[in-house]
């Protein structure tokens, strides 16, 4: 009796200090910690096929390559994979606010591709005009992202956290951003993908990855250029008389904005961007380095080249009212291959969606979404698409606490 009435006694005391919590939700000053994430549902239909690791997203570079990659068109799917939970931290300290982020999702990638696990979104800390940790790199731009359900987004929008050391010396809507960030980067070996000279090769990052941003504000919306400079290097450890060292220059420029109009109720979230390498900053792309062939040279007879590409993205997001909304766009991506690559490697695709979202009560949200793809190989011809019908349905919660 005594053990339940202790219980008791602690639940409303959680509840009084919620309560209390809520209250001074408009002192920002006093809060020390918000706890917020969302439940989400997805169920759809997949006229097309895709690689089953990606069953429940549109990313045109996991689109079959030839007849039958995948097997069998028209699949249905349910995922609970975009579920997310995260922490913010205050604190007051001698030298400003200490501001703290840690958020994971559900949505396997790599080894856990295809997987309902967790995975790290953020790991981060920001101390004034300096900040550390894993968090969106300064050459993208994560207000560009539309108002839709598909977890993976335009595939010509640069999306990238990374680890990375920043500094801020702007802050505000108007913003100056340069960050150091963890090197790393893909290479194609194409067509010699089985010679044994090329398994002696491996990467080397003497240098960090070089980005910085500006954010220029205006009353309809803002203005933004990125840009990122890599450094990247690889060295053959074979000896047999031919030498498959180099190196590239990765380097990208980004413009992105987003406009305002009609009261507000229509905002416009659109970017370009072009560059040389930069293939694994991208929402979804494929290598950074392909191989160029070089046989006038007998002791370096393939060489590594940074592959050009550019993205485009453009959505418009629409309040129709407080209860429906609508985003509706297209996003494009194209690589230009080396000669080395295998005429089935990627080279294009194209992303396009449309929804219409219900908000019946706070926090609520249901809707449906058309969403469609398709991707073009290098050489051989071959181009395949992907058409799906979205169902989802999400809760957001999130609770704030402040000092007493």
């Amino acid at each position: 009796m005594i053990t339940q009435l202790k219980g008791r006694c602690l639940f409303l005391v959680l509840i009084c200090m919620i309560s209390i919590n809520s209250a001074m939700a408009q002192d920002d000053d006093k809060k020390v910690m918000d706890v917020y994430g969302f439940i989400m549902m997805d169920a759809g239909y997949n006229a097309n096929s895709i690689d089953p690791n990606w069953f429940d997203v549109v990313r045109p570079t996991k689109l079959p390559a030839y007849q039958n990659q995948y097997g069998a068109d028209g699949n249905f799917y349910f995922s609970v994979r975009q579920t997310r939970f995260g922490v913010k931290n205050y604190f007051d300290t001698p030298k400003g606010k200490l501001f703290t982020q840690f958020e994971f999702e559900m949505f396997g990638t790599g080894v856990d591709a295809g997987q309902t696990t967790i995975r790290l979104r953020h790991a981060y800390a920001e101390l004034g005009a300096f900040g550390v940790g894993q968090y969106w790199s300064p050459f993208m731009d994560i207000d560009v992202f539309p108002n839709t359900v598909e977890y993976w987004g335009p595939n010509g929008m640069v999306f990238f956290r990374n680890v990375q050391a920043r500094w801020m010396p702007i802050k505000g809507p108007t913003r100056l951003t340069i960050a150091l960030e963890r090197p790393g980067a893909s290479a194609d070996q194409g067509n010699y993908s089985g010679n044994t000279g090329l398994s002696g090769v491996v990467p080397v990052f003497k240098l960090p990855d070089l980005s910085a941003e500006y954010r220029r504000a205006f009353d309809f919306g803002y203005v933004e250029l990125s840009g990122i400079a890599r450094s990247i290097a690889w060295k053959d450890l074979n000896n047999d008389g031919v030498d498959l060292s180099g190196s590239a220059l990765g380097w990208g420029l980004h413009l992105s904005t987003n406009v305002k109009f009609m009261n507000d109720k229509v905002t416009f979230r659109g970017s370009a961007v072009y560059g040389e390498g930069i293939q694994n900053y991208m929402n979804d792309a494929t290598v950074d380095v392909g191989i160029k062939e070089n046989f006038s040279d007998p002791t370096k007879p393939l060489l590594g080249v940074a592959l050009p590409m550019y993205g485009l993205v453009g959505f418009f997001d629409i309040a129709w009212n407080a209860k429906m909304s609508t985003a509706i766009g297209y996003s494009t991506l194209n690589i230009t291959n080396s000669d080395g690559q295998a005429a089935s490697a990627f080279h294009s695709g194209n992303y396009a969606a449309a929804n219409l979202m219900f908000y019946p009560v706070q926090n609520a949200m249901v809707g449906v979404e058309l969403q469609y793809g398709t991707r073009a190989n290098f050489e051989d011809g071959w181009t395949s698409s992907i058409t799906k019908v979205q169902f989802t349905a999400k809760y957001n919660f999130s609770q704030s606490f402040y000092k007493q």
